[in-house]
């Protein structure tokens, strides 16, 4: 299967290493960094220099591939999405951006050719998992959904250094939220919704940001009481974002805010990944809860070091991909993360490094 991989960004590298390592993948890794795809094509990897903000030489590059296997900007992602479905792709990314996630599906309506957003981690496998669980009951009450990527070591006010992208980052911080409330779907606002808890010893903060909750508003909504998404931070991160986004007013100049964040804090390849799931409601008459909680640290051995969010978010769309090429998910039109079964997510490959984590909590 030829792939065209779009980004070769710390995520995109590990995707791209991922599928063509396996062996039933061509690779072809596209994006205008030349230095970035030097580092890949010394590796052995088929790489092609292209403005991927230019529609005529991103439809060019992607005529003659299998499958689009988007790794860059969520701003871009409409646009790789729309050159997909003119060079007759099928089409996989790892967008946050709920205003995408609506257009990619629209672009899906009639296609021959399947389109799967959210593909990464949050949203994308806590989405699968939440569907997993939730399909157990007989009844749903409450379903929450906790992810952090996290400094295993933090230092600074903020308890936090950058783990992935800064864009991203602040996109989900500034908007609006999508959830259900007393069975009702309702936009929340970001950073709101304040909440404390402890796991294996060590204490958090969560709050309400954008996206996390994939296309499971829709799936659930009428089925469900209360649906959310937070994401986890070590306390105090909460209060010191909204200084900066309002009571500076940056989140009226996010660029400047993301110039600030990249030249003031350090970058860290020694993080932790927090999946962590509850879902209630009643099984045979009685009112049950069930959870999935594990961390997914980094691996520091070999020679290619990874970050938990790179091996997360890259295990997540490699998986993804991989089900697909083995027909266990549709192959047309829009594909939903919750028509992924944990299981095959799991047994998968590329998925079992959510396997080879620590688990805090299991399910059966």
């Amino acid at each position: 299967m030829k792939v065209a991989l779009l980004g070769a960004g710390h995520i995109g590298q590990t995707i791209a290493r991922l599928l063509q390592g396996s062996g039933d993948y061509q690779v072809t890794v596209i994006d205008k960094n030349a230095t970035a795809l030097q580092l890949l094509a010394g590796q052995g990897l088929a790489t092609r220099t292209v403005d991927t903000e230019d529609k005529s030489q991103l439809a060019a590059a992607l005529r003659g591939n299998d499958v689009v296997v988007n790794a860059l900007p969520y701003h871009l992602a409409i646009t790789a999405a729309h050159m997909a479905l003119e060079a007759g792709c099928h089409y996989f990314d790892l967008t946050e951006d709920v205003a995408a996630t609506k257009e990619i599906k629209r672009i899906a309506e009639g296609a021959k050719t399947a389109f799967m957003p959210q593909c990464g981690l949050a949203p994308g496998f806590i989405g699968i998992v939440a569907h997993h669980l939730a399909k157990r009951f007989d009844s749903l009450s409450d379903v929450k959904m906790r992810v952090g990527a996290l400094p295993a070591f933090p230092t600074n006010a903020l308890k936090y250094n950058l783990t992935w992208s800064v864009d991203g980052l602040i996109n989900e911080y500034c908007h609006p939220c999508e959830a259900i409330h007393d069975g009702e779907a309702i936009s929340a606002l970001p950073l709101e919704g304040l909440e404390h808890f402890s796991l294996d010893g060590t204490e958090y903060e969560a709050f309400n940001t954008s996206g996390g909750l994939g296309t499971l508003c829709e799936t659930w909504e009428g089925k469900v009481r209360n649906l959310d998404y937070k994401t986890v931070r070590y306390p105090g991160h909460r209060d010191l974002m909204m200084f900066l986004l309002d009571d500076l007013a940056l989140k009226n100049d996010q660029e400047k805010l993301k110039d600030i964040m990249r030249k003031s804090m350090p970058a860290t390849m020694q993080d932790v990944v927090l999946v962590f799931v509850t879902v209630s409601g009643m099984k045979n008459g009685v009112l049950m809860q069930e959870v999935f909680a594990r961390k997914i640290f980094a691996e520091r051995e070999g020679e290619q070091p990874l970050s938990a969010i790179q091996i997360t978010t890259a295990a997540g769309i490699c998986a993804a991909v991989d089900l697909f090429r083995e027909g266990k998910l549709p192959q047309s039109g829009f594909v939903r993360q919750e028509e992924v079964a944990l299981p095959d997510f799991l047994a998968n490959r590329f998925g079992q490094a959510y396997q080879q984590s620590r688990q805090v909590e299991s399910i059966g």
